[in-house]
């Protein structure tokens, strides 16, 4: 089996107010993030989707692959490889994405439009206004 996730990160003002959206299979999830940067935002979807993905999968989990599907080239590069995390803040949440991949028997990174991530988007968006 394979489940697939869309995630989005979002941040109004860089750093500023910041919120996480996450669709796995029927299910979405929204979340005030604090303040952060767009790419921290990112990041944090990122690990969001795979603790989600261990629980939704329980027990299956080493059993199944899961495909992250985003719209942030940067995240996508870095985390398959083709950029250098330069940025010290990211480090981390870069080390916490990998040591949560290993609890699957696949975990693929998949570059997406923006267009294709709406709904992500949209739960970004709803949580970022409830700020207001």
């Amino acid at each position: 089996m394979k489940l697939v996730i869309y995630i989005d990160g979002g941040a109004r003002g860089n750093p500023g107010p910041a919120a996480i959206g996450v669709v796995a299979g029927q299910k979405s999830y929204q979340e005030r993030i604090g303040s952060a940067t767009n790419n921290v935002a990112e990041y944090k979807a990122a690990i969001f989707a795979l603790k989600k993905a261990k629980q939704l999968l329980g027990k299956e989990k080493s059993k199944n692959e899961v495909e992250v599907r985003t719209d942030s080239e940067l995240l996508y590069k870095q985390l398959s490889g083709q950029y250098k995390i330069k940025n010290k803040e990211l480090q981390p949440l870069f080390i916490e994405i990998w040591n949560l991949q290993q609890d699957f028997k696949k975990v693929k990174f998949v570059h997406i439009a923006r267009e294709e991530n709406r709904l992500a988007d949209r739960l970004v968006n709803q949580a970022l206004d409830t700020l207001l």
